[in-house]
């Protein structure tokens, strides 16, 4: 992105425009939550202010209305991922939700064999801990490399034609290391198996095709991508949609019942129970939209060279250490890292007081890997196209300072 092109994107982020205790804000806990743009909040307000009513359940204006930003929603949202049609997205409230709604959905039988790596965010580890008591299957965990990268060939060892489902993160939130996921979806229909990937840490940050990756199922939030908080898509071939049953069920899901029978809608109503976060899939399009007129290309490439800068200037502080691959291009836009002697939470606090730089600390919801890896946790510094190499300057000088401490 070119400066010019950044300080006017910026200018649309009004949490960025603002100053606390007389210092600018600098954000960078965008792996957890994106901040959104004034395009996304007057899409909300839009739908609050000039049509608050329900979609499909009313005839008149404001219904019609909601009904028509509805469709519209969805079919952005299937060529923002390049789903052959837009009945293949279901609406949900957060990536969460779509991984569990596969995982209850799905006809596992006993035996059946589910496949998870070992960098796995709890959505997308906990399902598979109950079914496998519940249900009887089997789950396998993929252990990495000592370089912390995907391990193909321990992989392909876990594969038979036993296996029902792979289910793995795209991009990891850990370390923002991305899987070979091409190599990963081709193993897998060579042994019969579905595939679902966890796309919360991708899809905002670089193009995502399904129909190219030619995967069964992808799940991702909106609030990690400018949108609201509240709203996700869960993405499913649709032949494989009218096979599954809904595990929540009720208003709209169906065309009709008696007191003892039911006939469900098609996909993707029949996912989609009660009353809908109408406004959130609303701005949910708005921001999908936005990041269109970016370039996800662009901002992938934003990041990584910001987070070269950040790698390269903090060689100097011998007691940082860094989660994940050496390469910067394999960490994307995350920046996990930990300071000897120093708690990660001590750390965090220490940049938010000082310069109000804003990242996360702790286990970021992957305590399995930190648990195996006898890590009690970390910093983690998340970058987003709005942020600049100015701020990471700033952030590299308080790491110093901070250094300094121990």
């Amino acid at each position: 992105m070119t400066t010019t092109n950044l300080e006017k994107t910026r200018f649309d982020f009004p949490a960025i425009n603002q100053k606390i205790n007389g210092r600018p804000v600098i954000y960078f806990d965008n792996a957890c939550m994106s901040l959104r743009p004034k395009q996304v909040i007057q899409a909300m307000n839009e739908y609050y202010e000039q049509y608050p009513a329900c979609a499909g359940r009313s005839m008149h204006k404001f219904a019609s209305k909601v009904n028509e930003k509805m469709s519209e929603a969805r079919d952005i949202m299937a060529n923002f991922i390049g789903a052959k049609k837009s009945e293949e997205i279901i609406f949900t409230r957060n990536t969460t939700e779509g991984l569990n709604l596969v995982a209850n959905s799905l006809n596992f039988k006993h035996g059946d064999v589910v496949v998870t790596s070992d960098r796995e965010h709890n959505s997308n580890l906990i399902p598979w801990q109950i079914i496998s008591k519940t249900k009887k299957i089997v789950h396998k965990v993929v252990r990495s490399k000592k370089d912390m990268t995907f391990d193909l060939e321990i992989f392909e060892k876990n594969m038979n034609k036993n296996v029902k489902l792979v289910s793995m993160v795209h991009t990891s939130n850990l370390d923002g290391y991305t899987l070979p996921v091409e190599k990963i979806i081709r193993i897998a229909h060579d042994y019969g198996s579905l595939v679902m990937l966890d796309c919360a840490q991708s899809v905002p940050h670089k193009k995502i095709d399904v129909k190219k990756l030619n995967v069964d199922f992808v799940a991702f939030s909106g609030h990690k991508m400018v949108g609201p908080s509240g709203i996700g898509i869960l993405y499913g071939k649709y032949h494989l949609l009218e096979e599954m049953n809904p595990f929540l069920v009720g208003g709209d899901t169906v065309s009709n019942t008696t007191y003892d029978s039911h006939t469900l809608l098609k996909p993707p109503e029949k996912f989609e129970a009660g009353l809908q976060n109408y406004a959130g899939n609303i701005g949910l399009g708005a921001a999908a939209k936005y990041l269109d007129n970016i370039g996800r290309e662009n901002i992938e490439k934003h990041e990584i060279e910001i987070n070269r800068f950040i790698t390269q200037n903090i060689t100097d502080i011998p007691s940082l250490s860094i989660l994940g691959p050496e390469e910067v291009e394999q960490r994307g836009g995350i920046f996990s890292f930990n300071i000897k002697d120093i708690h990660f939470h001590d750390v965090a606090m220490m940049l938010d007081n000082i310069a109000n730089i804003m990242i996360r600390s702790g286990q970021h919801c992957v305590h399995s890997w930190f648990n195996a890896n006898k890590i009690e946790g970390s910093a983690r510094a998340s970058l987003y196209f709005y942020n600049t190499k100015e701020e990471a300057k700033i952030f590299v000088e308080k790491l110093k300072e901070i250094s300094k401490l121990r």
